[in-house]
């Protein structure tokens, strides 16, 4: 039993940030239902990174677990209605349209309040419902590149670089997440339902707490370096910098000892506050030098029991080998019908009483919608005529223990 079993949500979101905050919900033990359209959400069919699977995709596979799926045609009226119907039996809604879209799909906030008057409904956009940029296409890499963090590390004049994974997406994913959960918890103390928005530009924004108030509070500008440097607020040396065979990191390193280290002694003695701001190129320029005369390993043994502060460079096959993250259980794996064995990153919190878990694999579009319509009440004669004019598709013959057709 999870955490939030006996929650129903129904996830109408696609992409990533929606899906990926409602697949959260559902590690932690609720019952999620994701409505698709009637031939499954797009991104099941669209290739990922180059990876095809033999029905699904690895993208829709990681984003999806722990759902079931209920295909619907949400453009037609008994579409909506059935859609209504679930709304009525759940606590949590969440889709991500573009402003306008669920007003005419029938979704909107007011329409299912009236349906389920303490409903937690959660509204994901780009900029915002309203303003200048509501009507924006709210892409990961668009709002990355409006956060103001793009100018925040590399060389200056060189093209800004933006984080090599969809870092607006995710980042807006758990802010639903989390407001999702304390509107629950506010449910649970007053019996009220209410109204999350949630917008990518505010996320991302929000997530550089310390880095914007640097600016807003103190004034100081985003001075880029010529040298190799992470972050222009974080003093020198601070990147990754290149070894004889490789790469390494290395953070907040005490100057003096490091010269000692690196056998620099043009380090020695320096205040790392003091200069690591106002001397950051020259510092960078001599531990690079440094750096690169012997191995990642090599330096890394010399360093650590020094205290100083390093760690290697990882590809992804180094990650999933990695000893911690064996030891951490950060990666899941289960069986899914159509693909096989398939490893996805895991659960990013433990509880002691109540662990996440994978109970289903990533749903075919409408592996369960012969299940969740018995579930509402329809009857054998309405489940025909649903599938008969194209409103629902079923797709459950994927499974050997499936839920047969209602009848």
């Amino acid at each position: 039993m999870g955490i939030l079993d006996s929650y129903r949500v129904v996830d109408l979101s696609v992409a990533m940030a929606g899906p990926l905050a409602a697949m959260r919900l559902g590690d932690l033990g609720a019952d999620v239902v994701k409505v698709e359209p009637v031939r499954g959400e797009w991104q099941r069919h669209t290739s990922a990174g180059g990876a095809i699977g033999n029905r699904v995709n690895a993208s829709f596979l990681s984003l999806n677990r722990n759902k079931r799926s209920i295909a619907v045609d949400l453009k037609a009226p008994e579409g909506q209605a059935l859609v209504r119907e679930l709304v009525a039996t759940a606590d949590v809604f969440l889709q991500n349209y573009r402003p306008g879209v669920a007003e005419r799909l029938g979704v909107d906030y007011e329409t299912l309040r009236a349906v389920k008057p303490d409903l937690v409904y959660v509204s994901m956009s780009g900029y915002g419902e309203t303003g200048p940029y509501a009507g924006w296409p709210g892409q990961d890499l668009l709002v990355q590149a409006m956060s103001g963090a793009l100018f925040s590390a590399g060389a200056p004049g060189a093209p800004p670089a933006a984080a090599p994974f969809f870092l607006a997406d995710a980042v807006t994913a758990y802010s639903a997440f989390e407001g999702v959960l304390a509107a629950l918890l506010h449910r649970e103390r007053t019996g009220e339902g209410q109204l999350i928005e949630v917008n990518m530009l505010d996320a991302i924004i929000a997530f550089q707490m310390q880095e914007l108030s640097v600016y807003t509070v103190g004034g100081v500008v985003q001075n880029r370096s010529a040298e190799v440097h992470a972050h222009t607020y974080i003093r020198a040396p601070y990147g990754i910098f290149a070894t004889s065979d490789g790469y390494l990191t290395l953070a907040f390193a005490d100057l003096d000892v490091l010269s000692t280290v690196l056998d620099v002694p043009e380090l020695a003695g320096l205040d790392a506050e003091a200069v690591g701001f106002t001397r950051r190129d020259e510092v960078s320029r001599l531990v690079s030098a440094a750096l690169s005369t012997r191995t990642s390993a090599e330096w890394l043994d010399t360093m650590r029991p020094h205290g100083i502060w390093c760690g290697p460079v990882y590809d992804y096959a180094d990650v999933v080998d990695d000893p911690q993250v064996q030891h951490n259980g950060s990666f899941v794996t289960y069986e899914h019908p159509t693909e096989g064995r398939v490893t996805t990153p895991g659960f990013p919190y433990r509880f002691s009483r109540t662990p996440p878990t994978v109970s289903r694999p990533a749903p075919l579009a409408g592996e369960h919608t012969a299940e969740l319509l018995r579930e509402l009440g329809v009857d054998a004669e309405r489940y025909d005529r649903l599938i008969g004019s194209g409103v629902v598709a079923s797709d459950d013959t994927a499974l050997p223990d499936a839920v047969p057709a209602v009848r």
